[in-house]
């Protein structure tokens, strides 16, 4: 009921959309991108080779196939996405993606197809859809190359809204797929023009934002990169000596050894002992310094209450390994203030915050990244209609078997009734 409920849905939008006419082309505001116009411009990809189908069949197409128990081939799910011509249509292709994804082809939802889903979403004001199957991505099979993240990302950095800026950088965290240089930038500067606000994290979500920061900042070996390092180490640290290394490694790719906030201290070693120019930001060591003045306290209070306190962390996780490394917190906050004051004495702290540091980045690198992004997503357009091309091929060289078998079928069945 369902599925007739959908191809209805479908089909009603398709019938709509003969007897009226719709303005189909996206306003541009003067809103600043980060990336260029070139970059973010969709008529490379608008302009490739078109495939115009009928939603409404391709729907019933899909509901009869999977209601057979067969699989529904990777173009019929990517005709359904591409030929998306409206919002309500979005939540159509949401639908068959899960089916897609829940299916005996789940394995071939093709790099095109998800591309599209972006540009869809971007394009219909559904960007909370593209989203939220990105953040369920096991159950929907999206996961973008990093041209598309790009655009996602920059999308929401556009609109200011940090926060799903953010949750995009933790997918890309999760993914380890911060290769290109253009991702590593606009990556660092959604996480520091989010943290820029202050806002009050839980703790899961100074878990995310920590592993961001170090996994991106490990990347960028300059005051950026080691101003996020360091801050990224002290939030996994955090998260550490509260819940223990279980809680900062489970389902992260991140090291399971204990000692997460003697690695920030050791980033403030290695700057205090490196040659050249690289130093640390002002804000990111003082944020640093607030986060061991809070974790201090909380150990000061909870050691009031010990004995009552174990049975809460065998239940948190919390084992012997880990309470011997929360003892070290005060060691911890006295390097921390020997390393500062070198790092002060040496110049190595940078006046400039977080947030304008990962600004002055992108003003000087992000151009220069963005060429060879240019030129292989041009490549990948070429390969996808390539293999685009070649499956079509291969679904009318098959169809043209099917009907061959089934005329011959007819004609010896024929052939038998007649003798």
């Amino acid at each position: 009921m369902v599925r007739s409920n959908m191809a209805a849905s479908v089909l009603k939008r398709c019938v709509s959309a003969a007897v009226k006419v719709k303005g189909l082309c996206p306003s541009f505001t003067a809103r600043r991108w980060l990336l260029s116009a070139a970059y973010t411009d969709s008529r490379p990809w608008e302009e490739r080779e078109k495939d115009p189908q009928n939603l409404a069949l391709l729907a019933n197409l899909m509901d009869r196939t999977y209601d057979r128990n067969l699989p529904v081939s990777s173009l019929t799910i990517s005709r359904f996405v591409d030929n998306i011509s409206a919002r309500e249509e979005v939540d159509q292709a949401e639908y068959y993606l899960y089916k897609f994804r829940h299916s005996p082809n789940c394995w071939y939802l093709r790099d095109w197809t998800i591309h599209s889903w972006i540009r869809q979403c971007l394009k219909y004001g559904a960007r909370d859809k593209a989203l939220y199957t990105l953040k369920n991505k096991i159950q929907y099979g999206i996961f973008p190359d990093d041209f598309t993240f790009n655009l996602l990302l920059d999308s929401y950095i556009k609109d200011e809204d940090f926060k799903s800026a953010c949750s995009v950088v933790e997918e890309l965290m999760l993914q380890e797929a911060f290769d290109l240089p253009s991702t590593q930038i606009l990556s660092l500067n959604a996480l520091g023009y989010f943290l820029a606000t202050r806002p009050q994290l839980s703790v899961s979500e100074e878990r995310a934002i920590g592993a961001s920061l170090l996994i991106c900042g490990l990347k960028q070996d300059n005051t950026v990169g080691l101003s996020a390092q360091l801050l990224g180490n002290a939030l996994l640290g955090k998260v550490e000596i509260v819940k223990g290394i279980h809680a900062v490694f489970k389902g992260m790719p991140l090291s399971w050894v204990r000692g997460y906030l003697g690695r920030a201290l050791a980033v403030m070693e290695r700057v205090s002992a490196a040659s050249g120019d690289v130093k640390l930001s002002k804000d990111t060591l003082d944020q640093v310094s607030h986060l061991l003045q809070e974790l201090s306290s909380t150990s000061d209070t909870d050691s009031s209450g010990e004995e009552s306190d174990v049975q809460d962390n065998k239940e948190e996780g919390v084992d012997e390994d880990d309470e011997a490394e929360k003892a070290n917190l005060p060691h911890y906050v006295s390097r921390f203030r020997e390393l500062s004051s070198q790092l002060e004495s040496q110049g190595k702290v940078d006046a400039a915050s977080f947030q304008a540091l990962v600004t002055t980045l992108a003003q000087q690198n992000l151009a220069s990244a963005e060429k060879p992004d240019l030129e292989q997503y041009q490549s990948r357009l070429k390969a996808w209609e390539a293999e685009k091309r070649q499956l079509v091929q291969r679904e009318k060289d098959l169809r043209a078997k099917a009907e061959q078998e089934r005329r011959e079928r007819l004609a010896t069945k024929a052939a038998a009734q007649q003798a």
